[in-house]
């Protein structure tokens, strides 16, 4: 099986991109993603809107993505699709397409969890790009999710340590609000802390017992710190923003490499990756670098175009999948709500 090529097609609708990828024997020939930039405007992603511009973009977008991989729809071997979790209505529209293209060539039909294909996208055959061996710990960092995860094989995955609240691109993007920036805010407050002084400013953190996250409070003391300032000094934010942000910066990455070092002494495993949206700030992918040299880790950091949702991680969760025969029935159905432990 290994010999021959296999052709995956990967579609992922779980929020509001709309990306499709194709793969071949582990390596990606394409990865189109359509933004959806109407949210900008409502300072957030508005459910119903996300699932029409999804029924708009899909057919553009796979055909884009066939197109770009010089081969034939006909070629394709089997339809990976984002089952969950994600925006009911946005996943709907995937699933249904996936089901229907899969049943209209006749080829097998393959689910994915979404948050194990952000961690899986460290296995996509990439130049330079060393894979981790099993075992290995995660940390799944995106607007929805924060976790530390172990990982013992492809589809053996525990959550060690989670947040009991707000996500940290959660904080991130709050944080930003705050401050008066655009949605989505969290990049912006990476790309302003690099010109900033992390040291300004004291921000409390969280205690947490075990390996847990809460970032909920510290939302809430860097709201009460601007209120504080601004009645003394009305142009604080303006005058000050590059500090805050990288104060703010600062805080939420020594929160998540605290855990971490917890993680890797808790379970004597010290082969360490990043995965999920908000592995492409520049702060934590410094800090987990610095880890090599100071912790004596082996870090483990993606590409910048598979750190967000994309149709690429998608694919190859379906080529392992298919490898192992794991294909799906035409009745199977998207989940809004579904754990990194389960298929």
């Amino acid at each position: 099986m290994k010999n021959k090529s296999i052709y995956i097609l990967g579609i992922e609708s779980s929020c509001d991109d709309t990306s499709a990828a194709v793969l071949c024997n582990g390596k990606i020939l394409s990865n189109v993603i359509a933004n959806q930039e109407i949210h900008t405007n409502y300072g957030g992603v508005v459910p119903e809107l996300a699932s029409r511009a999804h029924q708009q973009n899909i057919v553009p977008v796979i055909q884009e993505a066939i197109q770009r991989a010089n081969i034939d729809k006909k070629d394709l071997t089997a339809i990976a699709f984002t089952r969950g979790p994600g925006l009911m209505g946005s996943l709907l529209v995937g699933t249904s397409f996936s089901k229907s293209l899969s049943m209209a060539l006749e080829i097998p039909l393959i689910a994915v969890n979404h948050m194990q294909a952000h961690i899986l996208a460290h296995f996509i055959e990439e130049k330079n790009q060393q894979k981790p061996p099993f075992p290995f710990l995660c940390l799944t960092i995106s607007g929805g999710h924060t976790q530390i995860v172990k990982i013992t094989n492809y589809f053996e995955m525990e959550v060690i340590g989670e947040t009991l609240d707000d996500a940290v691109g959660e904080a991130f993007d709050k944080t930003a609000k705050i401050l008066g920036l655009p949605y989505p805010g969290g990049p912006l407050i990476d790309k302003y802390a690099q010109l900033g002084n992390p040291n300004t400013y004291q921000f409390t953190k969280p205690k947490m017992d075990g390996l847990n996250f809460s970032f909920s409070g510290l939302k809430t003391g860097i709201l009460y710190f601007l209120q504080r300032n601004l009645k003394e000094n009305p142009k604080f934010i303006e005058e000050n923003l590059y500090d805050i942000c990288a104060s703010v910066q600062r805080t939420i990455v020594e929160i998540l490499m605290d855990k971490l070092e917890k993680a890797v002494k808790k379970t004597g495993i010290s082969h360490v990756a990043i995965a999920g949206g908000v592995s492409a700030n520049l702060g934590i992918r410094k800090s987990l670098e610095n880890a090599e040299l100071t912790k004596k880790w082996t870090t483990y950091i993606p590409k910048f175009e598979f750190t967000t949702d994309n149709a690429a991680m998608i694919a190859i969760v379906g080529y392992l999948k298919y490898l192992e025969n794991d294909f799906e029935f035409d009745n199977t159905s998207a989940t809004a709500r579904l754990k990194v432990s389960e298929s």
